[in-house]
Formats: C-alpha cells, sequence, structure tokens
C-alpha cells in the first residue's frame, strides 16, 4: 500500500527527531561529532574558495559519512558504545580529511599504516558484534563457543581487509589511481631475469637510480608497483584483527562479565528506553489515511 505524502513527511520529520536525539545520548560522542563537523564544514569553504572541489567532496563525503554511525544506530536500533562511536568518527575525519585532503597518506610516514591497523581492529569488532546481534538467544554465549565467535570475528575482519585492497587495486587498474601506494626498493629477486629459462631466481642487488626514457627518476633505488603496500597493508589489519580477537575471546568466555577492552566496541540491541525512533513515533500523532477520512465514509441512508 502506497504511503501519503502526509505521511512520507512524517516518517521524514520523526526519524530527524530521532536522529537529533540518537546525536545527543553520549555527551562524549557528540562532543566529538560536533568538533569534527565543524573542522570539516571549514575546510570545506576553504577548498571551495580554493577551486579545489575534488577535495571539497571528500569534505561532504565526509559529513555525510560522520551521521553514519546515528543513522545506524536509530534505523537498526543497534546501540553503539561511546568508544566505538568516537573511534569510527575520528578514522573517517583521519581517512578522508586528514588523509586525503590534507595528504598525510604521503607527508606522514605510516598514516596509512595506522590506519589499515585501526580498520582490522574495528572489523573485527562489527563481525563479532554481527554474530551476537543476529542471534535471537540473549544467551549466546552459553551456545556459541567463544573461539567460534573470535574465529568468525578475525576471518571477517580479514575478508574486509582484503576486499578493500581488490577495491584499490580495481582503482588503480581502471582508472589509473595510485591507491595502493608504491615503494622503493634497492634490490629486485626475479625468475622473469634469467635469460636460460630454467626458473632460477636472478638477483639485482644495489639498486641506485632507474632511468626511464634516458631520464633518471630520482628516487634512489626501484620503483615497486603496489605489492609491498598491499602486503603490509594486509599484514597490520591481521595485527589488528587479532588484538581483538583475542580480548573479544575473553569477553565471550566471561559470558559478558568480565571486562575486557572489547567491552567497549561490542554494540547491542537497543532497549526501549533507549530506543527514540519507536518513542518519537509513539509520542506524535501519524496523519490520518485516506480511508479514514470522513468524506471517504458512504453516508448514511435517509429515512423516508
Amino acid at each position: 500500500m502506497k504511503r501519503t505524502k502526509q505521511e512520507k513527511r512524517w516518517l521524514k520529520k520523526t526519524f530527524k527527531e530521532a536522529m537529533d536525539k540518537e546525536l545527543r545520548e553520549h555527551k562524549s560522542s557528540f562532543i566529538v561529532f560536533s568538533i569534527l563537523r565543524f573542522l570539516v564544514l571549514v575546510i570545506l569553504v576553504r577548498q571551495l574558495f580554493m577551486a579545489h572541489y575534488e577535495a571539497a567532496f571528500f569534505c561532504v563525503l565526509t559529513i555525510v559519512l560522520l551521521y553514519v554511525p546515528s543513522w545506524v544506530q536509530v534505523r537498526l536500533r543497534i546501540e553503539l558504545p561511546p568508544a566505538l562511536e568516537i573511534t569510527i568518527l575520528c578514522f573517517i575525519f583521519a581517512a578522508e580529511i586528514l588523509g586525503e585532503v590534507n595528504a598525510f597518506y604521503v607527508r606522514v610516514p605510516n598514516w596509512d599504516t595506522m590506519l589499515h591497523t585501526l580498520n582490522g581492529f574495528l572489523a573485527a569488532a562489527v563481525g563479532f558484534s554481527l554474530v551476537l546481534l543476529l542471534n535471537d538467544d540473549d544467551r549466546l554465549t552459553f551456545h556459541l563457543s567463544p573461539f567460534f565467535l573470535a574465529l568468525v570475528a578475525f576471518c571477517f575482519s580479514m575478508t574486509i581487509g582484503v576486499l578493500w585492497e581488490f577495491f584499490e587495486f580495481a582503482m588503480d587498474w581502471f582508472f589509473h589511481t595510485d591507491m595502493q601506494r608504491d615503494t622503493v626498493v634497492n634490490a629486485i629477486y626475479s625468475a622473469s631475469l634469467d635469460v636460460t629459462r630454467s626458473n632460477k631466481v636472478v638477483s639485482i642487488r644495489d639498486i641506485q637510480d632507474v632511468l626511464i626514457h634516458g631520464e633518471s627518476l630520482g628516487l634512489g633505488g626501484y620503483l615497486d608497483i603496489g605489492l609491498i603496500d598491499t602486503m603490509k597493508d594486509l599484514i597490520v589489519n591481521f595485527i589488528g584483527a587479532v588484538v581483538f580477537s583475542v580480548t573479544g575471546f575473553f569477553y565471550a568466555l566471561s559470558k559478558g562479565r568480565k571486562r575486557t577492552p572489547a567491552q567497549n566496541f561490542v554494540p547491542s540491541k537497543k532497549t526501549a528506553d533507549r530506543d527514540y525512533l519507536a518513542q518519537v513515533r509513539e509520542e506524535s500523532t501519524p496523519p490520518a489515511s485516506p480511508a479514514d477520512s470522513p468524506s471517504d465514509q458512504i453516508p448514511p441512508a435517509e429515512e423516508s
């Protein structure tokens, strides 16, 4: 049954009110959200004045992404712990504004490595939480092995990491970007250089420069085209996944009673007192449907 325009407006209005309440639910995360949004708006105006429209796009994208944690909580009725929400907000700002707009990926050593490590940790937290949230039994830790939960968290995180590297490779291959950062190396070990075709590895060491069409690249070595960067990203993603999986294991082993770092990063289902969307819609009167309007009712027959 199609909704009327009044019903759609009512749904949007109540959802917006629920979002406002959700944003202000935790004082700490709301302060972080407000500061980051203000900074992004300032940077957006600056980029527009400088006619850096690509950077301005990243700013707009960041503003949208900053609302995602609250949207998820309202729409899916999931409660994100403040520590997790703040970490996600800072991760978005660090990746898009600092990393892309301010070129921290190039200017700050190991910036990309730090973010991939954090991504591995967060993705493992998401994987761990999915098992908890998708299981209707609130006592799931009695039925599911703690090792199984930790293993799911780890595998989910590594899958996300691999899929992201697939995305980076596709962007570089089809759109000629440089998401898989190159690495300067000083030695090559390759069987492709074996002129005897006997699969022997030929080594070229102490590479100090590379000439392209007779011109020096001036990099002090050979330029690897992303393999080392990809493997490094997967390794640090592995480290982040292992860190959460281990803490998640002990969290599940204690059936949630023993406090571990994982406890601050595990979402839960919303309780009735925190389900702001349901509260707002209960307090607000929905518009009457056309079928309920007096004009649509059949008038009583007149007595003769």
